[in-house]
């Protein structure tokens, strides 16, 4: 027994050696599968929103400013909805890392240029009509993590290979929906110098948490069940 536990201990430095091995492998395939033109297009449609206030001319109220972040950061989100889009899943399936490894391999790439995106939309903004950074941050943040948690469900639910389309959409009518169903009390898109504006980002942090909770549970690969079979002679017995 204990020389089976010497082995397994020792087996196990090699097998993680291996699986990073095998991840760092596959940076390069996977930075050629992301949907980059999607990020692409969503990102430059977000700097075009988030530039409309500066470009119209004249005084900006801060009501103009947040919307114009909001925009932004949905129209972000609609491109990162195609971020888990991958043809060759079922190919990918087979390599000797964990889904969520490789998911995460996947945000990892992305973060670096969507943080230097949102800086670049912030300072769009103009200064005056500019709403405190790290709230409206907590707003972008939670778009993208609700895109994020619909394509993953979409995967581990459907094994799906493109979940972008479904997901963009489902966001963009929840974004138009969610200011004129959500309840007073639960109002999320309040402006500036609304005395809701605390309360309003409060649950903006209680969603942002649920939805990395989602996104996290999603990438766990599901469990498959053992089909038991039943042994028959060849008379049938």
């Amino acid at each position: 027994m204990s020389v089976t536990g010497t082995r397994a201990a020792g087996n196990t430095p090699v097998r993680d050696a291996a699986r990073r091995g095998a991840l760092l492998q596959l940076v390069r395939p996977v930075a050629r599968t992301v949907p980059w033109w999607a990020l692409a297009a969503g990102g430059g449609l977000g700097l075009l929103a988030a530039a409309l206030p500066r470009l119209s001319g004249g005084e900006v109220a801060p009501w103009a400013g947040v919307n114009a972040l909001r925009a932004a950061a949905l129209c972000f989100a609609l491109g990162a909805a195609f971020l888990l889009d991958d043809p060759a899943r079922q190919t990918t399936a087979a390599v000797p890392v964990r889904r969520v490894l490789r998911h995460a391999l996947r945000c990892a790439l992305v973060l670096p240029p969507a943080a230097a995106w949102w800086t670049a939309a912030v300072l769009l903004v103009p200064e005056e009509a500019r709403p405190p950074v790290g709230d409206i941050t907590l707003e972008a943040a939670t778009a993208l993590a609700l895109a994020l948690a619909g394509a993953a469900f979409a995967v581990r639910r459907r094994g799906a290979e493109r979940p972008g389309q479904a997901v963009a959409a489902s966001l963009l009518v929840t974004a138009v929906l969610a200011p004129l169903l959500s309840p007073s009390e639960w109002a999320l898109f309040t402006a500036p110098g609304d005395p809701r504006w605390a309360d309003a980002h409060g649950h903006w942090t209680l969603l942002l948490g649920a939805a990395l909770v989602a996104v996290a549970v999603c990438c766990v690969e599901p469990v498959r069940r053992r089909t038991l079979r039943t042994l028959r002679s060849p008379s049938r017995t």
